[in-house]
């Protein structure tokens, strides 16, 4: 969907998510870039960003507050964003399996890019070693469909990760595909097919290019 404004992008995932629980829309996965975004989920913690404000004003970067789960992460601009809008009550497994399934759809296409993807037991997402390559962040409303998702880092800015405590993790780093010297690294677009192709396999479904009717004015108006 190319590069869109985190609360675009986060509108339509509601917008989205309403639908799917009126059983309006079938299920979604929204691959898309956005501008350089801090994002705090439900237990950040406002220390775990460590840039004064007037440096974030300076460099134009949004800082928000959304109702994933998880602390402080970054997006922006050479990461692959991607936020499944599914309904979990028609699948088995609750939201444990989900995670592990989209650790399984990050695993398996950084296989494909060469790369070898892990877990690291209690904690969500992929690491390579002691770097996290692809972070996780979800919820599940009332109605059981998902919302947020996950994030790979492909040509991504680490600086800006410098400016915050990941994650709230500590002695944890965060790396990128392009840091790695036997990956492939085709363009973004390239990545976003592979990992709806992945997704796919993982979830068992039959993907199919979203009619633009699924998308509300705002972002109808933003990808155009």
């Amino acid at each position: 969907m190319g590069r869109v404004d985190y609360p675009v992008a986060w509108q339509l995932q509601k917008d989205l998510a309403a639908r799917r629980a009126e059983d309006r829309v079938s299920d979604s996965l929204l691959l898309l870039e956005h501008p350089p975004t801090y994002t705090f989920g439900r237990m950040g913690k406002r220390n775990h960003l460590l840039a004064p404000p007037e440096e974030l004003q300076r460099r134009g970067i949004q800082v928000l507050r959304v109702d994933r789960g998880g602390d402080v992460t970054y997006h922006g601009p050479g990461q692959l964003v991607v936020y499944p809008i599914l309904d979990l009550k028609e699948r088995a497994g609750g939201i444990g399996r989900y995670l592990r399934d989209l650790e399984e759809v990050i695993i398996r296409t950084l296989s494909l890019l060469g790369i070898t993807g892990e877990r690291i037991p209690g904690f969500t997402g992929i690491w390579i070693g002691e770097e996290k390559i692809a972070a996780i962040g979800v919820r599940v409303d009332v109605h059981g469909i998902t919302r947020h998702g996950f994030a790979l880092n492909l040509t991504t800015d680490l600086d800006c990760f410098a400016r915050i405590i990941p994650c709230g993790l500590h002695d944890k780093g965060v790396t990128s595909l392009d840091r790695m010297p036997k990956a492939k690294l085709p363009p973004i677009g390239e990545v976003a097919h592979l990992v709806s192709e992945v997704f796919g396999e993982v979830f068992h479904a039959r993907m199919m290019p979203c009619p633009a009717e699924c998308l509300h004015t705002e972002a109808k108006e933003a990808f155009e």
